[in-house]
């Protein structure tokens, strides 16, 4: 099964960045797509970016042009830069592996708490 482990969260004024980072193990076969999710409470989970194994992203309207989305296959770990972050970017962000049928369940991090002060 595959485990993910996020890192990088925490409390960054308004216009500032924080860069999240989500290590994936435990799979006997390659990753293909990943995604970042985040919430807070009360509302569904959104989701915020993601990429494919081969490079290719889509982003949510609400974070194009400020967040970008990596990753670096030969480490299994997928990152989320984000820039010019904005009060409304404050939430639980959580890291995603959908599920591929027959060769891993779908997984999600433990999610790490990004805090942006106005």
């Amino acid at each position: 099964q595959v485990q993910l482990v996020e890192s990088g969260g925490g409390l960054v004024q308004a216009g500032g960045s924080l860069r999240l980072s989500c290590a994936a193990s435990g799979s006997r076969f390659i990753i293909n797509a990943m995604g970042w999710y985040r919430q807070v409470p009360g509302k569904q989970r959104e989701l915020v970016a993601a990429i494919t194994s081969g490079g290719r992203t889509n982003y949510a309207d609400s974070v194009k042009d400020r967040f970008t989305i990596s990753r670096d296959n030969a480490k299994n770990t997928m990152y989320l830069q984000m820039n010019s972050l904005k009060p409304e970017d404050t939430a639980v962000y959580y890291c995603n592996v959908p599920q591929r049928y027959g060769l891993y369940a779908e997984a999600w991090g433990q999610g790490t708490q990004v805090t942006v002060s106005s």
